[in-house]
């Protein structure tokens, strides 16, 4: 851990660190420093690498080193934190699903948002809920289905508290958020590249009974995206706070961040950035912007409002050059057929060698998505 100075609080020294050595430790941490890598030992996948939209998990693994296909034996995508699906290694979905689920039935209910409040009137657990659900969804999916089709066949089989009139498609249907918490513990995976999306049961698959040390979840969110606060890792895993701080752990360091307290655990990467200048085209959900701690990654307000608009996120520039790590601009891919187009939108001048790493990536990208980059527009 790199640290700069030592804030006195009583007779205690909590070391400080700035900004640029926090965003320096997260892109080693989640592995975006440049190194080769074999698709198991990328780091971001013990926290797990959301897979949404077309620049999702492939585009997130490739930029670490590991450029294969989401159908790779050696991966699965899954349900999980924040109901999103997120690509681990197959050899952990024991560990992940015991790493993931719940940590009380009060955290179940926070996670579950509106659908909570039927099952608690009925006065059904939501622990038992997920429980019940997952056993119907088993029952229902000796087979790959698609997603549509396990929920009618659910409709059929659970009572009034699990499910709810959906008006654009004038059914009724299981709760949406039950229905994905539900279904790694029912043994389903998501088929890769299916949409809607195909359920496939995994043979022989339960929760461990005890979660290995590097994927428990807490522990995941500070080692690749700390130092951070239990309010941002409970963000980050959609759980109530007193729940994390239950769970925090008794190893981890205090640091300060401009002003604020924040933890990480021991032996994190060291904070001095890469070598070499990086430059790196993130997709909207790739892990490094994914805990909630935006004003560090983006301080500039209006610039946030870009980078995280309510709907259609593009992805972010990152540059790490000189010993600073700094979102540099945004970009959104057009793909018309086989054609790629990138069109960067640059919130600083940018340098020659900056501008030719942002084509090289743009390059990358099309060949990940089987397309021909035409140009890089920048605007």
């Amino acid at each position: 851990m790199a640290v700069v100075g030592a804030v006195s609080y009583g007779v205690a020294m909590v070391p400080t660190m700035s900004r640029a050595e926090a965003l320096a430790e997260r892109l080693a941490a989640t592995g975006l420093d440049g190194v080769p890598r074999d698709v198991a030992e990328v780091p971001a996948l013990d926290l797990g690498v959301q897979d949404t939209g077309p620049d999702g998990a492939r585009w997130a693994l490739a930029q670490r080193g590991a450029d294969v296909d989401l159908a790779d034996p050696r991966l699965a995508t899954v349900w999980t934190v924040r109901g999103a699906p997120h690509v681990y290694r197959r050899a952990d979905l024991a560990g992940v699903a015991a790493a993931t689920q719940p940590f009380s039935d009060a955290d179940a209910g926070k996670r579950i948002y509106d659908a909570a409040k039927p099952l608690k009137a009925a006065g059904i657990g939501i622990l038992e809920a997920l429980d019940t659900i997952a056993g119907e969804m088993r029952a229902v999916t000796g087979e790959p289905t698609v997603k549509g089709e396990v929920s009618r066949r659910l409709a059929e089989r659970l009572p009034a508290p699990y499910l709810r009139q959906c008006r654009p498609c004038r059914a009724v249907h299981l709760y949406e958020m039950p229905f994905r918490l539900a279904a790694l513990r029912a043994a389903l995976e998501l088929r890769p590249g299916s949409s809607p999306p195909v359920l496939v049961p995994v043979a022989g698959l339960a929760p461990a009974r005890r979660v290995p040390e590097r994927l428990d979840v807490v522990r995941a969110v500070l080692r690749a995206l700390g130092p951070a606060t239990p309010a941002q890792v409970a963000a980050y895993l959609d759980a109530r706070v007193d729940e994390v701080r239950v769970r925090w752990p008794t190893d981890a360091v205090e640091v300060e961040i401009d002003g604020e307290a924040r933890w990480q655990l021991p032996g994190s990467q060291s904070g001095a950035g890469p070598a070499g200048p990086v430059v790196r085209l993130l997709g909207p959900f790739d892990p490094f912007l994914q805990l909630r701690d935006r004003e560090l990654l983006v301080p500039d307000e209006q610039r946030r409002a870009e980078l995280w608009p309510v709907l259609g996120r593009p992805g972010a520039v990152l540059v790490a050059a000189g010993g600073d790590v700094t979102v540099a601009g945004t970009w959104r891919p057009q793909l018309s057929g086989r054609r790629l187009r990138v069109r960067v939108q640059p919130w600083q001048r940018i340098a020659a060698a900056v501008t030719a790493a942002v084509a090289e990536q743009a390059e990358r990208l099309a060949a990940t998505r089987g397309a021909r980059l035409t140009d890089v527009v920048t605007e």
